[in-house]
Parts: C-alpha cells; structure tokens; sequence
C-alpha cells in the first residue's frame, strides 16, 4: 500500500479530489452515464496518498472492497466480467443518448461512450487462481 504524501497541502488535495470521486461514484449507482467502479478505483488511489485511514475504510467497505483490493492485487479483470462490462456500458449509453434530444450532447455521449469502451478494452484478464477455479466449479 502507497503512503500518504509527506506534505498536508497535497493529502488535503487527494482527499478533496478522494472525496469528489467517491461522491461520483455513489452517483454513477443510480446514472447510467457515470461508470461507478472506474470512479471507486479513482477515489480509492488518491486516498492511498491522501488518507490511510479512508484507503483502509474503502478496502473493507462490504460493496467496494473487493473491487478495489482485486484491482491492487492482480491490476486486471477477473474472466467473465468484461462482457458484462461492454453489456451494461452499451446499455446505458445507447439508452442515454436516446433519452437526450439536441445532437451535440448525443455526440458527446457517443464520444465519452466511446472513451470509456476503449479504457475497458485495453484492461487486462487475469486467468483465475486455482481457488477460484475451484469455487467456480462446485458452485450451481
């Protein structure tokens, strides 16, 4: 785990910009457009060097926990869940650029649509630990 930055100035700084992605992220549960755990990933680096004590609350939060000590540990995504991934990210696009009316906010949905396909896609897949396999197979 990184240490918090040795000046307050800039643990202040991290924890705002910690604090701001956190609070997108909560939103993004209920917004199509704003793609949670991306924003969790954020929020949970700048508390790395902006407060101990939040990183450590994130990395043992029930919801958020394993996406994060998952994302620190292995840097990529577990098999299957890309392509439920580019599912729900094309779902909640397609649907908010129907719902928008003039065409530029179209287009700009379209193009951070587009942005954020292309971050997905260049995420690795980790093949999974034999523990996982085996939880995988005995499980209905």
């Amino acid at each position: 785990m990184r240490q918090p930055h040795p000046s307050p100035w800039v643990r202040w700084l991290f924890l705002g910009l910690g604090q701001a992605a956190l609070a997108l992220a909560v939103l993004g549960i209920f917004l199509p457009v704003l793609p949670t755990t991306p924003l969790v990933l954020l929020a949970a680096a700048f508390f790395a060097r902006g407060s101990a004590r939040l990183h450590r609350y994130l990395l043992h939060h029930k919801l958020f926990g394993p996406i994060i000590q998952d994302w620190e540990e292995h840097r990529s995504m577990p098999p299957g869940v890309k392509p439920w991934a580019f599912a729900l990210l094309a779902l909640s696009f397609a649907a908010s650029i129907y719902a928008v009316e003039p065409l530029p906010a179209r287009l700009a949905l379209a193009a951070l649509g587009l942005v954020l396909a292309l971050f997905l896609w260049r995420v690795p897949v980790r093949p999974l630990t034999p523990a996982e396999n085996a939880r995988r197979e005995s499980s209905p």
